[in-house]
């Protein structure tokens, strides 16, 4: 139950922040959603089950609802928060604006911080390594030859490490290192060791140090992904002494997916396994042990045979070619079901890649040994450690693809998605891939059983007014104890926004419907200042602009021919000044995009976001879902759908006080069945259908 003292501490606060905040309006839902969220987590409706599921419309500031509804709770029960975001620009909002002003008004004693992957702090001995003396070492660790710049850019940086202006970290850098430079010297976590002498000095190991005394954790999705893979408290506190807010849930089911996913080459991995046989020679040479010899021996044969099967492999594709006769240059394995010659060679693959594995892993713990009793000296030792941590991330990654091409699927639930990709070049290639169609099973065993408590939120989580396709994406059910809330926004959508449905002659299934997209536009657009056109795809946003070019007097600032923030930026500028501004955009315009105010009034959507369903896994989940006699349009695109709209829709007004015209040009919401339970998932805009 929510202790009496907590409930009085977070009306307390909610009172302070009431004064401190200008113009504050008190929201009954802001104030049901702080409640709901503190009652759950404390275990009033279900002790076993404290997850809450969360729809908090724009405007109801779920922010600090969930900051309020959890930091009180968990500090009186010796719990940490642990909020997990999809975007960056969330996260800088919570750790700079967010939880700044909740600690100077709560009068709670709490810390707070942003923990980064491995991956965003630089790695000081591969840096060092990278420009040290030893040519042949360096030459080994730089992907492409390097010129003097990008040598004289890495020492640079190392000086500004060892003499206090850098701290390490690729966010704060002066000047942005291209990618793939930084891939060469970033933290890892196979050639992260303690062995190694710069590691008393690490940027990430001195960043982890911080995290133990925090109070609330600031990640991104995959982060939390990383640990959870782990088993849980790896990466970030134990998962039973966290209460998890999962902000942007709806990006959730896609992240999980793709991190559980796999994929791999054929003769690409035959080069690598080679390069390993060269790296075990080495480290028999190096360590002086006789209990090296035996590992060492075994995984050359193991070696041998990888590379042998993965041959046999590439032979069997060889001889399919027909199958890859197509676009994609690809072979989708339907119901996820491998032929029986190939299902032997992955079944051969994932147990030889196992043993390989196995005896690997032996060696670099002889090595580690040998590196602690001072056998190896120190330049031969971090080289050793970098080369064998980077060959030990690739043998993984094999394993874990062989393994999941080899699996037997489980009768009860979806089948793997499996398929293989044809690369052309001087050398035909195939790459092979594995992702689990649904994800819910795995949160259920990761996430949900485990944690303390689970927030999960968004100002879009269900789909035809209601949480059926999210809760089965992620693996919940709507009787299972865990509690859903769907809150609308306060915001006055009759009197502030208009709906516009305009007559057509074409739908976005005719030829012709792309020419009259750019005649609706131009008249859409007339006598307009802030106007943001949201396209289904990038194809049918080139073709527009084509036919507009010469017809209209102001210039287009079109996604793809500048960074974002600069096109949001010259949008604003021109708002500003009083001139007309026209942004074009995708889908990825239609979420995380703040135009409050002046700074947009005309929102045209030119289409239904409908998938189609082009990648391997959203074909093998159609597939799967007829299997069981479903409908896969009505049961995965339509939700799917209603969601995008919602959230395309939701562009236009940002704060109470904004005003404009939303237009649809897509008449399949008055002509088709599904068209009306789309209509009506959306806010209440005043509507005006011709």
């Amino acid at each position: 139950m929510l202790p009496d003292n907590v409930k009085t501490q977070i009306r307390a606060i909610y009172k302070d922040i009431a004064t401190a905040l200008p113009n504050f309006r008190p929201r009954r839902e802001q104030n049901y959603m702080v409640a709901e969220i503190s009652k759950t987590l404390a275990g009033d409706y279900d002790k076993d089950r404290r997850i809450i599921v969360v729809e908090a419309g724009t405007g109801i500031g779920k922010s600090l609802s969930y900051i309020l509804g959890t930091i009180p709770l968990a500090l009186s029960s010796k719990k940490k928060v642990c909020i997990a975001t999809a975007t960056v620009a969330l996260q800088e909002q919570l750790l700079h604006k967010d939880l700044p002003f909740f600690f100077e008004q709560s009068g709670l004693n709490f810390r707070f911080g942003l923990v980064k992957g491995r991956q965003r702090y630089v790695c000081l001995s591969k840096l060092a390594m990278l420009i040290g003396d030893d040519d042949s070492t360096q030459m080994a660790m730089w992907q492409t030859k390097p010129d003097n710049s990008q040598v004289a850019m890495m020492h640079g940086l190392l000086k500004d490490y060892n003499e206090g202006r850098w701290n390490g970290e690729i966010d704060t850098l002066d000047v942005p290192l291209p990618d793939h430079l930084w891939q060469q010297i970033a933290c890892d976590k196979h050639s992260c060791h303690r062995q190694v002498a710069s590691h008393r000095n690490c940027p990430f190991h001195k960043a982890r140090e911080d995290i133990d005394t925090w109070d609330v954790l600031i990640v991104n999705h995959s982060l939390l992904f990383a640990d959870l893979e782990l088993g849980g408290g790896v990466i970030l506190p134990d998962p039973e002494d966290v209460f998890y807010v999962i902000d942007e849930a709806h990006h959730l089911p896609i992240v999980a997916r793709d991190f559980s996913s796999a994929q791999a080459t054929l003769r690409g991995a035959g080069d690598w396994l080679e390069k390993i046989g060269k790296t075990c020679a080495k480290l028999q040479n190096q360590i002086k042990s006789n209990n090296i010899i035996a590992p060492a021996q075994a995984m050359q044969d193991h070696l041998g045979d990888l590379i042998t099967q993965l041959n046999q492999v590439a032979q069997y594709c060889d001889s399919q070619t027909k199958h890859f006769a197509n676009p994609e240059n690809r072979l989708r394995f339907e119901h996820g079901k491998l032929p029986e010659s190939l299902l032997i060679l992955a079944e051969n693959l994932a147990v030889t890649s196992n043993l390989a594995l196995k005896q690997f892993n032996k060696m670099l713990s002889l090595l580690a040994e040998a590196i602690k009793d001072g056998d190896i000296p120190k330049h031969q030792s971090e080289a050793l450690l970098a080369e064998t941590g980077f060959m030990l991330q690739r043998l993984e990654n094999l394993q874990k693809l062989w393994k999941m091409m080899a699996k037997e699927d489980k009768h009860k639930g979806a089948p793997m998605a499996r398929w293989v990709e044809l690369i052309t070049g001087k050398q035909a290639d195939y790459l092979f891939s594995a992702s689990p169609i649904e994800v819910g099973f795995m949160l259920e065993s990761m996430l949900w059983q485990k944690a303390a408590g689970v927030v999960l939120c968004s100002a879009t989580l269900r789909a035809l007014n209601n949480f059926d396709h999210f809760v089965h994406q992620v693996g919940l059910s709507l009787n299972d104890g865990s509690r859903y809330l769907a809150l609308q926004s306060p915001f006055d959508y009759p009197n502030n926004a208009t709906l516009y449905l305009p007559k057509m002659r074409t739908e976005p299934t005719d030829d012709a419907y792309t020419a009259e997209l750019a005649e609706q536009i131009i008249t859409l657009i007339d006598g307009e200042m802030a106007t943001l056109v949201l396209f289904a795809s990038y194809w049918q946003m080139e073709k527009v602009v084509e036919l507009l070019e010469g017809k209209l007097t102001t210039e287009l600032l079109i996604q793809g021919n500048a960074p974002r923030q600069q096109l949001l930026e010259n949008h604003k500028a021109k708002c500003d000044k009083g001139e007309p501004s026209i942004l074009f955009g995708t889908g990825s315009f239609s979420e995380g995009l703040d135009l409050p105010g002046d700074y947009l009034t005309n929102l045209i959507v030119t289409k239904l976001p409908f998938a189609v369903p082009t990648s391997p896994v959203e074909q093998a989940h159609a597939e799967y879902v007829k299997v069981k006699g479903g409908n896969p349009f009505l049961q995965l695109t339509i939700p799917d759908a209603s969601r995008k709209l919602i959230q395309s829709c939701g562009r236009l007004l940002r704060k109470e006080q904004d005003y404009g015209r939303v237009t649809i040009l897509d008449r399949r919401l008055v002509t088709k069945r599904y068209g009306k339970s789309l209509l009506d998932a959306l806010p209440p805009f005043r509507r005006v259908i011709e």
